[in-house]
């Protein structure tokens, strides 16, 4: 008996969060965290909670405007170094849209390692903004090149990040967000004092600040003060901007 040729591995996008609209207007691909390396693949309920209640939360607030809302289901669990599997996905997703849905824009919403995913694969053109919620980044090393930036050029790019956070290292998004910031103006940070990694304590706040930017990036939505703020301040002010608790309860478009 011959041997049987091992399947070649394929990414996916899940079902479409959400009743699908009838005509889509925007995509929002939502883009789990991982591992720094492991060749796994990862379960079918991978997607943590945070990426879970963001889907949803995205899906209610865009239904009208014509939001596609999916989850990418990776080949791998695993970064796995020169390899960056995970943004190779998300790239693949990205066409994968424009394939579904012609030319309309997307947002790439990552969570952990799912938000180094979505910064290094916000270069691609059908791609006009990047969400990335407590980003796994590797640490600075004089050795290694550090994350490039430049493909962010012409992206509305928003980072969220914890203070408390134990896993990814605060600090290192807020130097990414400052290289960043040099060569694209539209570069905020907002900072979720005292939460941690999973941002549990201002979860409600976290997911209503992204609903704001998401949907403000997708469909020309007026931001809410404090994101139009963080957005126009100059460095540093717009890239520690702390995340009111209570916000989202009387945003006013």
């Amino acid at each position: 008996m011959g041997q049987q040729a091992t399947p070649v591995r394929t990414a996916r996008l899940g079902k479409a969060i959400g009743p699908e609209p009838e005509t889509v207007c925007g995509v929002a691909l939502l883009l789990p965290g991982g591992d720094e390396v492991s060749d796994r693949r990862p379960s079918a309920l991978w997607a943590n909670g945070l990426v879970r209640a963001l889907g949803r939360k995205l899906a209610r607030a865009g239904r009208q405007e014509g939001l596609a809302v999916h989850v990418v289901h990776y080949r791998y669990r695993g970064w796995n170094g020169s390899e960056a599997h995970l943004a190779a996905d998300a790239t693949w997703a990205a066409d994968e849209a424009v394939r579904r849905y012609g030319d309309v824009p997307v947002c790439l919403a990552g969570v952990d390692m799912g938000g180094r995913a979505a910064l290094r694969a916000g270069g691609h053109e059908a791609v006009n903004s990047v969400l990335a919620i407590a980003p796994w980044l590797p640490e600075e090393d004089v050795a290694v090149p550090p994350e490039p930036v430049k493909q962010l050029v012409g992206r509305r790019v928003m980072i969220v990040h914890g203070t408390n956070d134990e896993r990814t290292d605060p600090e290192l998004s807020f130097r990414l967000a400052a290289r960043a910031k040099k060569v694209n103006r539209e570069v905020c940070r907002f900072e979720v004092h005292s939460d941690g990694h999973g941002l549990h304590q201002y979860r409600e706040e976290v997911l209503c600040l992204a609903e704001d930017f998401v949907v403000g990036v997708l469909f020309g939505r007026g931001f809410s003060r404090p994101v139009q703020d963080a957005l126009e301040a100059p460095p540093p002010l717009g890239l520690r901007m702390p995340l009111a608790a209570g916000f989202g309860r009387s945003l006013r478009r």
